[in-house]
């Protein structure tokens, strides 16, 4: 099993902590009825002191904001790092993200990178790097909004299985690292790191010219902001890297 009842907690309580914190969704100790059946979660959290409750308000506390700014950590490096590795032609050996430049318009990236030749090996990256497949796909579900709390009757999927159950099926059957290889899977992530600051390069090379365009100066400050960002990624060459953020417990139970 991938998906454990600890994350499944963790998940759901990531979701709650963005709510209140980033969100400013208020909780009440008195909860309407859509809200009752979050009321497991949020008791779970008080306990543990990650929120706290003010008159009848749940509030973070800084051991829930900090909790919280882990997964952000996480989750910033998951868009940027791992979603390399999201289109990759493994008969090639070549990244759709390679040519990432080379378009134009969202929409002509777009039908570029979900042509059938390239895979989804993120959950292989996370497996080879001793990483939780699951949070990877949650990660990805954030990104794609499939935990939208605006929508009625989110709370109840929540603390449901079926979108758990989703993340399941996905981890179940995603490409594993032994469908690839030890020698490919080493130096395909290895390609991907080295893929990675390479666009964070070009990157800074487009800001400078349009800001040489525009005359309208920063470019100094630009240029070093991106600096630090692909020195920041260096360490990933190393192909068993993983930041020491990535190690830690979400929540301790």
């Amino acid at each position: 099993m991938y998906v454990t009842e600890n994350n499944k907690k963790d998940f759901a309580c990531i979701i709650l902590l963005d709510e209140i914190i980033n969100k400013e969704r208020v909780f009440t100790t008195m909860l309407g009825q859509d809200d009752k059946v979050l009321e497991p979660l949020l008791i779970s959290l008080l306990s543990k002191e990650y929120l706290t409750v003010n008159g009848t308000k749940y509030q973070s506390t800084s051991k829930g904001e900090e909790a919280f700014g882990i997964f952000m950590k996480r989750y910033t490096e998951f868009l940027k790092m791992y979603d390399i590795y999201s289109f990759v032609d493994l008969e090639k050996g070549e990244f759709a993200f390679s040519s990432y430049f080379a378009f134009d318009t969202d929409d002509a990236w777009n039908n570029y990178k979900n042509n059938d030749r390239f895979d989804d090996l993120r959950i292989a990256v996370a497996l080879f790097k001793k990483l939780n497949p699951a949070e990877i796909v949650f990660m990805s579900f954030i990104d794609e909004n499939v935990f939208n709390t605006q929508a009625t009757g989110w709370q109840l999927d929540l603390v449901s299985n079926t979108i758990w159950d989703e993340i399941e099926k996905i981890c179940i059957t995603a490409i594993k690292p032994e469908d690839i290889g030890d020698d490919a899977m080493q130096d395909m992530v290895e390609q991907g790191a080295l893929l990675l600051t390479d666009l964070l390069k070009e990157e800074a090379k487009r800001s400078q010219e349009q800001q040489q365009n525009n005359n309208n100066g920063g470019q100094q400050v630009v240029t070093e902001t991106v600096v630090e960002e692909y020195t920041y990624y260096e360490p990933y060459y190393d192909p068993f890297y993983v930041s020491p953020f990535w190690l830690v417990p979400l929540f301790l139970w």
